[in-house]
């Protein structure tokens, strides 16, 4: 992960009626992690935790305020944007999904990428994938995916808008969605594509204090930097690394602006 230079902040309204196409029966390259079968990121350094950061306020993350934060979107850098490229790969766009569940305590919903995966098995990541050339727009695409992935219907989900790409090691520029979604629905799991389904606590992800960073030294690949936000779901650690966490910290940093 390299840390960006200056971007703006691009802002985009979707007027949206999605259809909830058919599960797809086979499975989809995941697009927004680094696989972790090539090494355990756990076992990486922690060099630092951004606890001297302010948290985003509870007041700030209700939907009135998450409303009005991407209606009139202040000036802000995104903090991270690129990973390091991986080969020769001509880029292909895409679009993942951050849905952030209505609670009392909003969460975040996130998957667990299933081992039947040729790559990226066991990954948490955000739902989407590819944008496809009959996908109306780019929310329609992380919407589509959403469907196809989890089984998380459109009539849930209000779209706020988009964050700036963000690209991956495999040349994928992806563009995150957020939207909130009404409590109430059921998940579908595409067992091909998806272990589990889980939220995280939008709080819990908005506190650097639980952003560590970790460094790699080398060349090339073996010279890389990310975020995680390793959360305690019960008897399960949520280890959310790489892409989706660096996606997370620059939703912090439009939200804290």
């Amino acid at each position: 992960m390299h840390f960006c230079p200056n971007q703006s902040f691009i802002h985009k309204k979707h007027n949206l009626s999605v259809p909830n196409p058919p599960a797809s029966a086979s499975p989809a390259e995941p697009i927004n992690a680094v696989s972790l079968r090539a090494f355990d990121p756990r076992s990486v350094p922690v060099i630092a935790v951004d606890s001297d950061l302010p948290a985003v306020a509870a007041q700030h993350l209700t939907a009135q305020a998450l409303r009005a934060r991407f209606a009139n979107p202040p000036k802000w850098t995104p903090e991270v944007r690129r990973e390091p490229k991986l080969d020769g790969r001509v880029p292909a766009q895409a679009a993942v999904l951050v849905p952030i569940v209505q609670r009392e305590r909003p969460a975040v919903l996130l998957t667990e990428r299933s081992s039947k995966m040729s790559t990226h098995s066991g990954q948490v990541a955000f739902p989407g994938g590819r944008v496809d050339p009959t996908d109306p727009n780019i929310a329609a695409a992380a919407l589509r995916e959403a469907w196809e992935e989890v089984g998380l219907s459109a009539d849930y989900i209000e779209v706020l808008g988009s964050l700036p790409t963000y690209t991956t090691i495999t040349s994928f520029v992806v563009t995150p969605v957020v939207a909130l979604v009404r409590p109430g629905f059921e998940l579908t799991l595409n067992p091909y594509e998806v272990a589990d389904a889980f939220e995280v606590p939008l709080d819990f992800l908005m506190n650097p204090a639980h952003h560590r960073r970790h460094a790699m030294v080398g060349e090339g690949l073996n010279a890389r930097q990310w975020f995680s936000m390793p959360y305690q779901d019960g008897p399960h650690e949520r280890f959310v690394w790489g892409a989706t966490a660096g996606m997370l910290r620059n939703f912090y940093r439009f939200l804290s602006a």
